[in-house]
């Protein structure tokens, strides 16, 4: 794991093959306390970051970008679904990076992107996949799954990576990079302190779709990244949910 900036501990991470997960420690006054927001960067011919981070962290990521690749080389700008820390900083990366694209879901390019966004998004509909080069990324709609109607996830076919945004979310400033220890546990307590989930009838309709896919690492945006039997984690969180 490398440094890229000493005094906010942002740090890079390889997670799976041309995988990279950059981690910011921050500690939340009046909420979690310690916490982390994480952004994932394929490298391949046509770069994709997966979570922009906030976008007063922009400068923190972009230095952390380009520690590993030319940031303004990056062709997708992704996220799962609006909030500051999924793409708070989309125009400042639009703006670093002059051949990127905002890449996210048909919903989210209909209710928000096409407006917030200073230049038109690439909309993928659910189960479709996108070629950056070596690796392929499928999109999932997940809707209200923690939520927001737009929500999805992307999955990077090779490494069979879920990018699966909030879900699996877990306290702590301090976690390492990529565990294999039970992360579950943790996430459904800062779940059922939080209460950030919605309450969808749909949830393990869209948990098992998810499982389905087989993934082999979970790219958390907050906590550690998780590598393991994928599908097993998602159907326990989906038996969590229907209690």
């Amino acid at each position: 794991m490398a440094i890229t900036n000493t005094q906010s501990g942002t740090n890079v991470h390889e997670v799976a093959a041309g995988i990279y997960r950059i981690n910011t420690p921050v500690v939340m006054e009046g909420g979690p306390g310690g916490f982390s927001f994480n952004q994932y960067l394929i490298v391949d011919d046509e770069p994709l970051i997966f979570h922009t981070g906030p976008r007063k962290m922009f400068p923190l990521v972009r230095e952390a970008v380009a520690s590993v690749m030319p940031a303004e080389k990056l062709r997708y700008i992704a996220f799962s679904h609006v909030e500051a820390d999924e793409c708070g900083s989309l125009n400042e990366w639009l703006a670093a990076a002059p051949r990127a694209s905002p890449l996210c879901g048909t919903v989210a390019a209909l209710v928000s992107i096409d407006d917030l966004a200073d230049r038109p998004p690439r909309a993928l509909a659910d189960g479709e996949t996108l070629a950056l080069g070596t690796h392929s990324v499928r999109w999932f709609d997940a809707p209200h799954l923690p939520h927001g109607w737009e929500c999805g996830y992307l999955f990077e076919e090779g490494s069979r990576t879920l990018l699966c945004g909030d879900l699996f979310t877990q306290a702590g400033a301090d976690l390492p990079a990529l565990t294999e220890s039970d992360i579950l546990g943790p996430s459904e307590a800062f779940r059922q302190a939080m209460d950030y989930f919605s309450h969808t009838k749909h949830a393990g309709q869209i948990l098992e779709k998810l499982a389905s896919a087989a993934p082999a690492t979970l790219a958390c945006m907050h906590g550690s990244a998780w590598r393991g039997d994928g599908a097993r984690l998602l159907r326990a969180l989906a038996d969590e949910w229907a209690r």
